[in-house]
């Protein structure tokens, strides 16, 4: 077992946290926080991309990252590549040390840093679950044999603030099916909300881990609950942050009583703090944990 799923396994509060790859090849202070933080946070999420902006890719960051006893969870997206790649991606993520994956979609490259980059998505999510999943039962997705297949903890990702949250449950559903052992949601702010959709899919009996993006800005409050799908700052939240005389203080607050407030409702905390990941002991202290 990985510690990942371990912790989820014996209803542990499990906390998780996000880190980005860089533009470049400098990854001291990515290294550096990981240290920092691996007797906080159980596996940290390395994201591909993110937003379809070009970073290092994540398989790098995971193994060294591995290397120094630190666990992390990747992030596989169709976004970029056809089965063919993300299958043999996988095969070299197990051998570099890679336990825990995430599969995902992934964002249109439109919406990213090269937005005449050609969309790949030969496979969705649940697709990249089921390769996954054949893969460790010994043959690819064509059907050939595999020797010694990976069998990774496989994540998946749920939007609990969509229109409509009836279809987001049902491709929760498939993924599910399609082998996906644990869920992240995407940024949570509005604990009543997220108390409703708990009670919905309760009857999953599927580990969820509750995300919370650390608002910096109101700025960044007002740009994610216009730009960005499933993400919704309430309007007090934004103007707490207005009037903030130091919003980072105010940031650690909010996200905080957030982590408080979802903690009883589900098996932990996803935190993507971009960047201020020095101040997440912090959070979680004022978390009350």
């Amino acid at each position: 077992m990985t510690k990942l799923s371990e912790s989820l396994a014996n209803n542990d509060f499990t906390l998780t946290a996000e880190l980005n790859p860089p533009k470049g090849t400098d990854l001291r202070a990515l290294l550096d926080a990981g240290e920092a933080l691996r007797h906080l946070v159980t596996a940290f999420n390395l994201t591909d991309s993110a937003a379809s902006r070009m970073t290092m890719a994540p398989i790098a960051v995971a193994h060294l990252l591995a290397d120094r006893g630190i666990e992390s969870t990747l992030q596989i997206t169709g976004r970029d590549r056809n089965r063919l790649a993300i299958q043999a991606d996988m095969l070299a993520a197990h051998a570099l040390g890679v336990s825990n994956i995430l599969c995902m979609s992934g964002d249109p490259p439109s919406a990213g840093d090269h937005p005449e980059a050609k969309p790949v998505f030969d496979l969705a999510a649940e697709d990249i679950l089921r390769a996954a999943g054949s893969l460790a039962s010994g043959h690819d997705l064509s059907g050939n044999s595999v020797k010694d297949g990976p069998d990774f903890y496989r994540g998946a990702v749920v939007n609990v603030a969509v229109p409509d949250v009836g279809k987001e449950i049902a491709r929760m559903e498939q993924k599910i099916e399609a082998g996906a052992q644990f869920f992240q949601t995407n940024a949570v702010y509005d604990p009543s909300g997220f108390e409703a959709f708990m009670n919905r899919v309760q009857g999953f009996n599927i580990p969820i881990l509750a995300g919370i993006i650390m608002l910096k800005s109101a700025g960044q409050a007002r740009y994610m609950t216009e730009k960005i799908p499933g993400v919704v700052v309430p309007d007090h939240l934004t103007v707490e942050l207005e009037r903030a005389k130091d919003p980072a203080e105010t940031s650690i607050g909010i996200t905080g009583a957030m982590v408080r407030s979802v903690a009883p409702m589900c098996q932990g905390v996803h935190i993507m703090a971009i960047g201020w990941e020095r101040r997440i002991p912090r959070v979680m202290d004022a978390a009350g944990m």
